[in-house]
Formats: structure tokens, C-alpha cells, sequence
């Protein structure tokens, strides 16, 4: 068997089996095998592309094999989302797609398994993509299931998403979003402000950031002794921008609230470190905090990481605070571009268990404000519960907050102008996306506590 085709079987096992995650597996999953960089690439785009358009598949294999892909054992499943793919998805030689699925059906279930797998494959590899494009949107009950199995996205991601954008009057945007779910990201990096200088080719807008020249990014994270780290820009930006929201006066104290695993963490130590300020972090999950532990040792800034409950901060810790970060736990659907798998692990009932958490963590965020402090609430998600409706519902219970341009503050922090509409509601939210700016979907707002 081909090792690339194993290694990403694999990882669609793992991420089936045990909800992990394809970006933290992978990269290890290759080494282990030994790849080649060109089986490397293999590996990463039979993994990650079979994820993206795994509810496309699922819906060809259904029609080739005459029944619901729930009535298929999932190790075969698997091995048949990854063999559509390649004759899908790819320009694999029909042979070898066909070959290499029935041989890892047999090595999973046998002669019988290879059988069933042999027959569904041949079905599928009989026609092209776009026949069978056409024949499962035949099928669909709706517009928006069309769009959902052209563009590899559920339907309530893909009404969420439309809301997002129809909130800036952009939602003829949406297929283009959608696209851009289904590229792969590029690699970018941050050089810590101060501890080292970002190569060449430099992303457009982080000051920080620039483009991973290709290989395996580990290698230059590690020669960079930390100082030099794998994170998207817009990621870069939302915290570039709390810093960036006033003038910083030195001996101020700065607080991540919610800091695994640490990216956004380290690059704040940098900027205290800088300015001459103190920064804590906290993070509930030990795991997690541990993460946080080692992301900031490359930073000459003693960090003092708790594990406290984030709700709890604003009773414990009430107007110790200059700068507060609250990276809220969120349903991750401005990343879907990393984590492909989430589009289909995700469902609205995460949105509404998450929803009131975030309102609870800015609101102790809020009262651990010292008079004058400014707090940053970052999702990684563009869904309106997480975002506007959080900040909306937090600021109806205050009249000691003050809302900040947060548009007007990442366009100063921008080396480049940044094509941030306004809200139709009104207010100075920013919010970020992959099609428009080649970040991750991350959304900012900035919340200052009145003197």
C-alpha cells in the first residue's frame, strides 16, 4: 500500500474515531512514516481534501453504493471518501484510486469488505465530477442544499455565514467565502515583536507576519528557538490591535483570559516586554496551560499562568486590569480552512451552549477592567450569536463601557488599508474574512471601562 494513502487514512480514522484533529495530526503523522516532501503533499491533500468535501462524497457514494452512507461500516467509509477523492477531486489514475481503496478495505474488513469497496468505487470512477455533481443536486430539497453540496458546506453553516456577511451588506460575497473555505491556507508565521524580524515573503497587513517559504514550518519555529511561530495574520492582528488601542503606559498589567495553547499569549508577552508592561494568562484546561507555559518561555517576561474558571476573573481579580484579551471558546467557523473537519462536527447546538460562556467570560473580563482598561473579545467565528449579539447582549447590562472603532484601530496596526465595512447595526466591530483577507474569519471588538 502507497505509505501516503495509509497516513491519511489514518488521520480520517483518528478524526473519526476520536474527534481529533486533522492539522495536529498530520504534521506527526508524516514524520513518523517518513515521507518524502512530494508523498508529504500527497498525504496532506488526500486528508485535508477528503475532509472539505466530505458531505459531497457522502452524497456520491450514497447513490453509487444504493444506500445511506450511515449503513456503511466507517472504516470503509473512510476508505471510500478517500478513494472519491482521488477520482473525483484529483487527477489520481482510476486504477490506482480503485486498487489502493479496495486494498485498504482488506486490510480493514477482508475479502468481503475489498469486494463491497471494489464495486462502489468502480460505479463512481465510471463517471466524472460534474455528472455527479449534477445528479446529487437533482436530489437536493433547497437552493441552499445545492449550494451545500456544491461547495462542501452544511446548510446552517451556509445561512450563518450569509447572515455574517448581509450584516456589512456583503452577502453577494458568500459563494466567494465559501470558495475560500475549500483553499488551502497558506502558512503564515509571526517574528515576536522585538525578539526577532519577519522574512521574506511578508503577509500584507500583520507587521509580524510573513509566509512559510514551504516545508515543514517546525523546522524554523524550532532553529527560531520559539521566537518565530506558526499563526494565522488575523489572529496577529486582533491582538496587535488591543495593544494598539491606546497609547501603552509602562508598568501596566495585561491579561489573556482565556491563553491555550499560547500563540496569541507569546506575541502579547513580546509587546509587554516592549512596552514595559506585566501580563498573566490564564487558562482553565490544564493540558492547555501547559501549552501556554511553553509558548511564552521564548519570551525574556516572567508570565504568570493560572487555570482558573475565566467566569470567575472579574469577582477575583475586579479593576486589577489595563488590557484584557478574552479569546472566547468558540465553534472555530473562521478556520475552516485548517480545521475542514469542523464544518461537519459542528452543529447550532454548539452555538447555543457557547453562546452564554462568552457572555459570561467578556462580562468578568469587563469587571476585571481598572478604570480606563480596555478589553479585546476575539472569536474565531464570523456566526452573529458569537460575535455581535454577545457583545449587544454584555453591553445591555453596562453603563460603564464604552464601544472603540475597532476598524479605525486595525487599520492603524495595518501596514496595508484593510476593507473592513461598517455594520449595519452600527457600532465599531471589525470583522475579518478568508475570501476578502486571507486571515482566518476573526472578529474583534474593543470595549474600554470608563475612568
Amino acid at each position: 500500500m502507497q505509505p501516503a494513502r495509509r497516513v491519511a487514512f489514518d488521520v480520517l480514522r483518528a478524526v473519526a474515531e476520536s474527534d481529533a484533529y486533522a492539522n495536529l495530526l498530520l504534521p506527526g503523522a508524516i514524520r513518523e512514516a517518513g515521507l518524502s516532501t512530494q508523498d508529504a503533499a500527497l498525504a496532506t491533500e488526500l486528508a485535508y481534501g477528503t475532509l472539505r468535501r466530505r458531505g459531497t462524497y457522502d452524497a456520491v457514494i450514497a447513490l453509487a453504493a444504493d444506500r445511506s452512507v450511515d449503513e456503511i461500516d466507517p472504516a470503509l467509509l473512510d476508505a471510500l471518501r478517500l478513494g472519491t477523492h482521488q477520482l473525483l477531486g484529483m487527477r489520481v489514475a482510476r486504477h490506482a484510486a480503485v486498487n489502493e481503496s479496495v486494498n485498504l478495505a482488506a486490510s480493514e474488513g477482508g475479502r468481503s469488505a475489498a469486494g463491497f469497496v471494489n464495486a462502489v468505487m468502480r460505479r463512481v470512477a465510471a463517471r466524472d465530477a460534474d455528472a455527479w455533481q449534477h445528479d446529487i443536486e437533482q436530489a437536493a430539497r433547497s437552493d441552499d442544499e445545492r449550494l451545500g453540496l456544491r461547495s462542501a458546506h452544511p446548510v446552517w453553516i451556509i445561512r450563518a455565514l450569509r447572515r455574517a456577511l448581509a450584516a456589512e451588506g456583503r452577502e453577494d460575497e458568500l459563494e466567494q467565502l465559501l470558495a475560500a473555505d475549500n483553499d488551502a491556507p497558506e502558512v503564515t508565521l509571526v517574528a515576536l515583536p522585538g525578539l526577532a524580524e519577519p522574512a521574506e515573503p511578508r503577509r500584507p497587513y500583520a507587521p509580524t507576519a510573513f509566509a512559510s517559504a514551504g516545508g515543514d514550518p517546525s523546522t524554523v519555529v524550532q532553529a527560531a528557538r520559539g521566537r518565530v511561530r506558526v499563526q494565522d495574520e488575523g489572529s496577529q492582528l486582533v491582538a496587535l490591535a488591543l495593544v494598539g488601542a491606546a497609547p501603552v503606559r509602562s508598568g501596566e498589567r495585561w491579561l489573556d483570559l482565556c491563553a491555550g495553547p499560547g500563540g496569541k499569549t507569546a506575541l502579547l508577552a513580546a509587546e509587554a516586554l516592549q512596552h514595559g508592561a506585566q501580563l498573566d494568562a490564564n487558562e482553565i484546561v490544564p493540558a492547555r496551560a501547559g501549552l501556554v507555559r511553553r509558548a511564552v518561555r521564548a519570551v525574556p517576561l516572567a508570565v504568570t499562568v493560572t487555570e482558573d474558571d475565566g467566569r470567575t476573573i472579574g469577582a477575583e481579580r475586579g479593576g486589577r486590569y489595563d488590557r484584557i484579551l478574552v479569546d472566547a471558546p468558540c465553534t472555530g467557523l473562521g478556520a475552516l480552512r485548517r480545521r475542514p473537519e469542523a464544518r461537519w462536527r459542528k452543529t447550532p447546538q454548539d452555538v447555543a451552549v457557547l453562546a452564554p460562556v462568552q457572555e459570561e467570560l467578556l462580562t468578568a473580563a469587563l469587571d476585571a477592567l481598572a478604570p480606563g482598561g480596555i478589553a479585546a473579545y476575539v472569536t474565531c467565528s464570523p456566526h452573529l450569536a458569537e460575535t455581535a449579539v454577545v457583545v449587544q447582549s454584555v453591553l445591555r447590562t453596562r453603563d460603564d463601557i464604552d464601544e472603540l472603532d475597532a476598524r479605525a484601530v486595525l487599520q492603524s496596526v495595518s501596514l496595508a488599508p484593510l476593507d473592513i465595512p461598517a455594520p449595519r447595526s452600527g457600532g465599531g466591530q471589525a470583522q475579518l474574512w478568508p475570501h476578502r483577507h486571507g486571515t482566518d474569519a476573526m472578529f474583534l471588538a474593543l470595549l474600554r471601562r470608563r475612568d
